[in-house]
């Protein structure tokens, strides 16, 4: 399952055309993959640069063309003996702020088309490295040719080079065995609903609201603001307005009541805001 076939889903169960993702999963992958519907979906460029949390598996021995298991092997698998102590001294290297070239088998762009196609027709690949932050890279054990592993990394950061580069650093080929996202910026993976869950609620759309995540709870990273009715016209019809919020955080949410978002809004100067985007 890729993640538009999710979407796919999604908009079958809930009757909602407009559903975005907000960053694709591999099909091998399982976990967190967060979706905003309807009017939320305008506010898909503020959730771009979170951080994505994972746990999987590291399988050492031989390297794939796609850098992870539904590749094909680049060589024999030369089942290696490896013990923690030597993995985690291999990961140690992959923390911080990096450089990092993307798999050829990825959604980067290359003149306009997704590396992944150039790659499946047999044309050379020419990506650039990124940079990105890993903010943590634990070995959690190593049993056979397998390590275990936790990893919070950048967005656009790519576990499955993480896993490939671990193999050239111990000179016997690895890809990414397994992998799970739990959680996407601050979406968890205990706050996530099964499309199996979803399912029983179509139809029902008072109860699959209420399987969405709070409005208030939405980028935690900007305070929320209440407005009155005067200044909630001004924005609406995208004028300048004053809000009572002295935090001097440079963007902020804007509330009608404790639930109604009605968008966000960017600081000017002192309690003078100027809308960005807004929903409702």
């Amino acid at each position: 399952m890729t993640s538009h076939d999710v979407v796919d889903r999604l908009r079958r169960i809930s009757g909602e055309r407009s559903i975005g993702h907000l960053g694709t999963l591999d099909p091998m992958v399982t976990g967190v993959l967060p979706l905003l519907i309807g009017k939320y979906t305008r506010l898909a460029q503020y959730f771009s640069a979170a951080e994505k949390s994972y746990t999987g598996t590291i399988r050492f021995g031989f390297s794939t063309d796609t850098y992870d298991a539904e590749g094909v092997p680049s060589g024999p698998d030369l089942q290696p003996v490896l013990t923690l102590k030597v993995v985690q001294a291999a990961a140690a290297r992959f923390h911080g702020e990096m450089e990092q070239m993307p798999p050829p088998f990825s959604a980067k762009k290359v003149a306009g088309k997704p590396a992944y196609k150039l790659a499946r027709q047999g044309k050379l690949v020419a990506l650039k490295a990124a940079r990105v932050r890993i903010a943590s890279f634990v070995i959690v054990r190593v049993e056979g040719p397998e390590a275990e592993f936790a990893m919070t990394v950048s967005a656009g950061g790519y576990v499955r080079s993480v896993a490939h580069e671990m193999g050239q650093a111990l000179g016997c080929g690895a890809h990414l065995g397994r992998l799970r996202r739990t959680r996407a910026g601050a979406f968890a993976l205990d706050q996530a609903h099964t499309l199996e869950e979803l399912e029983l609620l179509k139809g029902n759309v008072c109860e699959l609201e209420a399987r969405c995540v709070h409005p208030r709870n939405l980028l935690p990273e900007m305070p929320a603001v209440n407005a009155g009715e005067h200044e909630l016209g001004r924005l609406r019809n995208g004028a300048q307005a004053n809000l009572p919020e002295f935090s001097q955080a440079p963007l902020v949410k804007v509330f009608h009541g404790q639930r109604e978002l009605v968008g966000i809004a960017r600081r000017v100067a002192g309690t003078l805001f100027q809308p960005m985007v807004v929903i409702g």
